[in-house]
C-alpha cells in the first residue's frame, strides 16, 4: 500500500493560524472517510463527562481514535476537524484540553485544518462538545 503524502500550506500572505491548526493540507494519493460528528458517550453510549468540556473533549478524541482504527487509519491520516461547541464559555476549556491531546497525536505539531463553531446546542442537553473528521486513507 502507498505512504500517504501530506503537505501542510500555511502561506505567508494569510494571517498564521490562531491556534493548533493548519490553513490547508494537501494529500495524495488516497481514499477519503468521513467520520461523523463524535460526542461524549463511552464504547456503551454513556454519556461522559456531564458539565466538563475537558472530559467531553478527551471522550471526543478517544472515539474518533476508536473510528480511525476501525477504518486501518490513525491521527496522521485527519486532514480536516470540523469542531462544534456549545457556548463561547466552552471554548478555553475545549482548547485546554486539546492543548493537552494533541501532542500525542500530532507529534509534529502538522495540526489538521479545523473549523470551530459555536452554537447554542447539540442533539443532547448534555453534550458540550462535537467534532467531525476527515481523513485521508492511503
Amino acid at each position: 500500500m502507498p505512504k500517504l503524502e501530506r503537505t501542510i500550506i500555511n502561506p505567508s500572505t494569510v494571517a498564521n493560524p490562531l491556534g493548533a491548526y493548519s490553513h490547508s493540507v494537501i494529500v495524495s494519493p488516497g481514499k477519503l472517510l468521513f467520520i461523523a460528528g463524535q460526542v461524549a458517550v463511552d464504547q456503551n453510549g454513556n454519556p461522559v463527562g456531564k458539565g466538563d468540556v475537558k472530559a467531553q473533549t478527551r471522550q471526543v478524541f478517544q472515539n474518533l481514535a476508536a473510528v480511525l482504527s476501525g477504518a486501518g487509519a490513525s491521527f496522521s491520516n485527519v486532514v480536516e476537524f470540523t469542531t462544534y461547541l456549545v457556548g463561547r464559555g466552552s471554548v478555553q476549556p475545549f482548547v485546554e484540553a486539546r492543548t493537552e491531546i494533541f501532542p500525542t497525536i500530532f507529534p509534529g505539531s502538522d495540526y489538521p485544518p479545523n473549523t470551530l463553531l459555536i452554537i447554542s446546542g447539540l442533539v443532547r442537553e448534555e453534550f458540550l462538545v462535537e467534532i467531525k473528521a476527515v481523513a485521508a486513507l492511503p
